[in-house]
């Protein structure tokens, strides 16, 4: 352990490592290097991701649902039960009424600390439970005086942690990161010809604010990441993105490539064979990708365009191509479930066609990772389709001309390069196809895929059954539940999709965990499955394959589901607390369904009182099955809605902008841009570090 430094030079905080603050040693350091914090300075870059008011004690008796709020009250009895599973109850009391607080994790120790007669102050969400109003797992301190110690006299900042960080020890640690930020100060890396046309905060400003909003702060703009100060680090962070992948685009351009020429007119004999005719749209797409192959320089497109929409064709074709001009080509995806289903995809397209597809997934059994390891380095396996196994060392390809990416979000610029660089030879590089579901307007793809060339397929294939949007509130729960039952009844199959919006990763699976309880007691004929971020990926695999073979009836999810396996038989799907998703997330989800010839239905469940942007919100998605019409309404709103799903570009994940949001922004960071990078490129690696970090180290750039 070391003692915290007393005095910092100006600018040191980039260079003090964060085991110079109190109460960090090398174990804590280590939990904190996942959260990107390796410097004392990466500490303010932790931004909160919400805020919450405990400046108040709100009387028991007038809590509502789902409203988070602190109380205050005496313990009139704690008690251990067994209902479903083993739990603890508290039961306090404030004299205007009664509330629940129940714990699903918990010890002998809490439980005595938790004696009747107790005064306790708590934070937490209230809901209705059986026994009335009850908190789950709430925050909660004993006070020993009455009435207790002072309120907190600023906005409590809620952080994204990771396993090891409580909330409690990450906002301390920022506290002194904030004191030091006060004595030392923070490096100012944009130049003052950019500052001044801003109109916006300084950084040490932005920095102090948005990490202790003063109690008179209004929390809906904060929400809503509207107040200036959050401008002025969105601003900061959308130019940092756009100048990465600026460079990284560069670079690309002067690499030379194999020129695809494919003198078996392979690619021909693929369109040709397939038992349906491209769209408009799809053929479009491919002529763009085609025309890139035939050059010797690297293709880096991107395909954009709605789920089903028939982006993997062109790839396929794309692949064709490649393996018609005696290469290789690879696919990569996000889970072994949607490489095994883009596996068998290719083979069905390739066989016919006397091309060799191979899977290489990393819990495949060890001969037959070997024997496919074997044939991509051999060149027998012309089409090689994996997850990240296919970038990680001891994977090699005889001569990898075309890198295929699926759903790029989900990986990064940084392992998409890791892949193509098994395809560097004789000084050349091979061409980059990168594809994803998310559409979003052109205006924006320019800064969140600014290195890359975009091709939209904005044309769904005929016969697709349109999905029917239904908006309900959670007090139609049964009816939903008996809906369910219907479905079943007749056949088809169902998801239900629990939120994600606790901090807590224990109760955010516990939440899922619970709601297949529920639904399995309420539903006994019916076979309830249940798959989380927290399953292994075999067990969570394994779940998927069983509801895709009809084994499991209902599927409880998380969101994990977004990107997952077509299941045509699926026709009914349930999304809880649709108010706090953002509307590409919820496209992304209805887009699991509506995949066969029955019709199908999509219910958002929301919760009471429903503000005016979220009804907004909720109303675009129900009266529209069009991903790009989607894609501008969420522009248009300015929510706080995630255009690209999960607030990523490119590169990594945005920690307080958001395209959808600050669009307003743009023509002032492509501006800002041309201006870096014309006077100042020195300080684009710096802007990396604070922004980006140095594990994604600017792709090729540095």
């Amino acid at each position: 352990m070391h003692p915290a430094p007393r005095t910092l030079t100006p600018g040191s905080l980039e260079q003090q490592p964060v085991t110079a603050l109190k109460g960090v040693g090398e174990a804590l350091a280590a939990r904190l290097a996942v959260l990107g914090v390796h410097q004392v300075q990466d500490l303010l870059f932790v931004l909160p991701s919400r805020y919450e008011d405990r400046t108040r004690v709100v009387p028991i008796g007038t809590l509502q649902a789902g409203a988070r709020v602190v109380v205050e009250g005496e313990v009139q009895l704690t008690e251990v039960v067994y209902r479903r599973r083993r739990q603890m109850l508290c039961r306090i009391a404030d004299g205007s009424g009664f509330l629940t607080l129940r714990f699903f994790y918990f010890t002998g120790a809490q439980q005595q600390g938790l004696a009747r007669g107790t005064r306790i102050r708590c934070f937490g969400e209230a809901r209705r439970g059986p026994l009335g109003m009850e908190m789950v797992h709430p925050e909660y301190r004993r006070v020993f005086d009455a009435p207790a110690g002072p309120m907190e006299d600023r906005l409590t900042p809620i952080y994204p942690t990771t396993e090891g960080v409580q909330q409690g020890r990450l906002r301390a640690l920022v506290g002194q990161a904030l004191r030091e930020l006060g004595t030392a100060g923070v490096h100012e890396w944009l130049p003052p010809e950019i500052l001044q046309t801003l109109d916006l905060p300084s950084l040490r400003e932005a920095l102090e604010y948005v990490h202790r909003p003063p109690v008179d702060a209004e929390l809906e703009e904060l929400e809503a990441g509207a107040h200036p100060t959050q401008r002025r680090l969105a601003f900061e962070e959308l130019l940092t993105h756009h100048l990465v992948l600026r460079l990284i685009r560069q670079q690309v351009q002067t690499d030379p490539a194999w020129p695809l020429t494919d003198p078996r007119r392979l690619a021909e004999a693929f369109v040709a064979a397939l038992p349906f005719a491209l769209t408009d749209a799809q053929r479009r797409a491919f002529d763009e990708v085609d025309a890139d192959l035939r050059l010797d320089r690297p293709m880096v497109r991107l395909v954009q365009g709605d789920v089903g929409c028939g982006k993997t064709v062109v790839a396929a074709a794309a692949a064709a191509r490649a393996v018609g001009s005696g290469r290789q080509a690879a696919l990569m995806a996000p889970t072994e479930l949607l490489a095994d289903q883009h596996f068998r995809n290719l083979d069905g397209w390739f066989r016919p066609l006397g091309v060799t597809v191979g899977l290489l997934t990393g819990s495949q059994p060890a001969r037959t990772r070997r024997s496919a390891l074997e044939a991509a380095a051999s060149g027998e396996l012309q089409v090689v389709v994996g997850t990240h196994a296919l970038f990680q060392e001891g994977v090699a390809f005889r001569d990898l001309a075309l890198v295929i990416v699926d759903e790029q979000h989900r990986f990064g610029v940084q392992q998409r390069m890791q892949l193509a660089d098994k395809g560097r030879s004789e000084g050349r590089h091979p061409h980059q196809l990168i594809m994803t579901a998310t559409p979003i307007p052109r205006t924006l793809a320019m800064t969140a895929y600014a290195d890359l060339d975009v091709s939209v397929i904005d044309q769904l294939p005929p016969g697709r059954t349109p999905v029917r949007t239904v908006v309900a509130p959670e007090t139609r729960r049964d009816e939903i539940v008996q809906r369910i039952a219907a479905a079943v009844g007749a056949g088809r199959q169902a998801y239900w999709v629990c939120p994600l919006i606790e901090e807590s990763e224990e109760l955010r699976y516990q939440a899922a965990e619970e709601t297949a309880q529920v639904l399995a007691e309420a539903l006994p004929e019916v076979r309830v499955g249940l798959v989380h971020g927290r399953m292994p990926p075999k067990k969570k695999d394994e779940a998927m394959l069983a509801f895709k073979a009809g084994t499991i009836q209902l599927l409880v999810a998380t969101t994990v589901i977004e990107v997952g396996v077509d299941v045509p038989n699926a026709t009914v799907m349930v999304i809880e607390n649709a108010e706090r998703m953002g509307l590409a997330q919820l496209h992304q989800l209805r887009g699991r369904i509506g995949r066969g010839s029955h019709e199908s239905t999509c219910v958002l469940l929301y919760r009471h009182p429903l503000g005016q942007l979220s009804r907004a919100r909720l109303n675009a998605i129900r009266d529209s099955t069009d991903g790009f019409e989607i894609a501008q309404r969420d522009l248009e709103l300015r929510g706080p809605g995630e255009l690209l799903g999960t607030r990523q570009t490119g590169l990594a994940k945005m920690r307080v902008a958001d395209l959808s949001r600050d669009s307003g922004l743009l023509p002032r960071v492509h501006q800002a841009a041309e201006l870096m990078l014309a006077r100042y490129p020195d300080r684009i690696a710096p802007l990396a570090a604070r922004w980006i970090g140095a594990d994604e180290r600017y792709g090729r750039v540095g």
